[in-house]
């Protein structure tokens, strides 16, 4: 398993072993042991799986308080996943990093709490996975604007198809600070 550091901190993209051959391939998603080994949390409380099509946008989304820690992963399809650090007092504030996902290249990456999370599906369709360490609040769930200029995310798509909830949401500047998670001097 290879891990490596994105250029916000704690964010991580994970590319499990994978063992293949002419019939096909088989690896682990995720294993205690192993993820430990490399840091990362073993604490997963929640899995989710979702299920859409080319051009759409989900996100992006975190929850505060009751941050969630994610670690996803496309089994079909493909997307450009997107982290947002939007932890007050962090030196990377407001800045973001994407990795594309796929069911070929298999590629996984940890998104901590205190980030903001999105995706769009770049392939016909995407059957996306994530663990999460914290259960789902609804009453703390909060959105960054998919666009927000000030972060300026480079989608490969201009016009996602956009939930109405998704489309709802503020700029990063117009969130209260009190609103959003800060940054643990421990981390």
């Amino acid at each position: 398993m290879k891990v490596t550091q994105t250029k916000l901190p704690g964010v991580v993209v994970v590319e499990p072993d994978v063992y293949g051959d002419e019939r096909g391939f088989f690896l682990e998603t995720w294993s205690r042991k192993r993820y430990s080994e490399a840091g990362l949390p073993t604490d997963f409380v929640q899995d989710n799986m979702s299920f859409s099509t080319k051009g759409i946008l989900r996100g992006l989304h975190l929850q505060h308080p009751h941050g969630q820690g994610k670690l996803v992963h496309v089994i079909q399809g493909e997307v450009f996943d997107v982290a947002v650090d939007v932890r007050v007092g962090s030196p990377t504030f407001g800045q973001w990093d994407g990795v594309l996902l796929s069911g070929d290249n298999r590629k996984q990456i940890y998104i901590p709490p205190g980030f903001a999370h999105g995706f769009c599906v770049t392939g016909e369709s995407a059957l996306f996975v994530y663990k999460c360490t914290e259960l789902y609040h609804r009453e703390t769930e909060l959105g960054v604007s998919w666009n927000d200029p000030d972060i300026g995310i480079q989608w490969p798509i201009e016009t996602p198809s956009l939930s109405e909830k998704d489309a709802s949401f503020s700029r990063l500047a117009d969130i209260p600070k009190d609103k959003l998670p800060k940054l643990d001097p421990a981390s």
